[in-house]
């Protein structure tokens, strides 16, 4: 979190600035990382008895339960990443549903409610997690953020076209180009290890959107869900995908906002 003071300069000063970035984001990704690797190592059949999807259910609440006993999340952030965890649950509830069957889930397990088991929720939950402690790690600040308002709005509009445009027209292109249009002189400061550095906020959306994508692939690779596509043979999942995680990753985002600790650094855009 406070390395001590860096003297060196040029190559070596990049060198261990990007050493360091990569021991943030990797304690970032606790979360995230320790849920994902219990998805590839936790065996089809499942083990001791217990079904896969029950048993990454129990990995995933035992993980969360270490981290807030440990501290390494606070219970204002456990209360934004279980928002987060009802919400992808809604959302994996109406795209398993017998009338949309986007995906499914297809083994069999205690945990599955409406066809979908509860560990799923986590897989939302783990990209909040990240977001959120990127804020701590990185020392996130923000800058020309777009009215709450406005993001508020965009985030509503996002969450509610993943189910509508299943009845009426799909409007997420033009739903991005409103967020290109509010998000354009937005930047995120981070700091990797003693000197910030500046990025487009939206450039940080495609690029968190594009790993989620990478892991679908490998959860969809080792069975857990599968897209329609996929039964008789795995295949990569439509690249389209990517685009919709980077507008879930800034709704995801806009709820970060509302944590207290993360209000005071955010400067928004007059």
């Amino acid at each position: 979190m406070h390395p001590p003071a860096l003297c060196k300069q040029g190559y070596q000063r990049f060198g261990i600035e990007f050493l360091w970035f990569g021991i943030k984001e990797a304690r970032a990704c606790l979360f995230a990382g320790l849920f994902f690797l219990s998805i590839f190592c936790v065996p089809r059949t499942g083990l001791f008895g217990i079904a896969r999807y029950d048993l990454l259910l129990i990995i995933a609440l035992a993980i969360q339960f270490i981290m807030v006993a440990t501290r390494l999340e606070s219970w204002d952030e456990l209360k934004a990443i279980t928002l987060f965890h009802v919400l992808g649950f809604g959302l994996e509830l109406f795209k398993t549903s017998s009338t949309i069957g986007s995906w499914h889930y297809p083994e069999a397990a205690w945990s599955k409610v409406g066809g979908v088991p509860l560990f799923s929720g986590f897989m939302y939950a783990a990209v909040g997690s990240y977001i959120i402690q990127c804020w701590r790690l990185m020392d996130l600040k923000i800058r020309h953020h777009p009215p709450i308002i406005f993001a508020v709005l965009l985030s509503l509009a996002l969450y509610a076209n993943f189910f509508t445009h299943h009845f009426i027209g799909d409007y997420r292109w033009y739903i991005a180009a409103v967020a290109l249009g509010l998000y354009a002189r937005s930047e995120v400061i981070f700091t990797p290890y003693d000197r910030p550095f500046r990025m487009p906020l939206l450039v940080a959306f495609v690029l968190i959107g594009f790993f989620i994508w990478l892991a679908e692939n490998m959860g969809t690779f080792f069975g857990v869900w599968q897209y329609p596509n996929q039964i008789g043979a795995w295949a990569t999942v439509h690249v389209g995908k990517w685009g919709a995680w980077s507008l879930l990753v800034m709704m995801t985002f806009t709820i970060t906002l509302f944590l207290k600790d993360i209000k005071k650094r955010v400067h928004i855009a007059q």
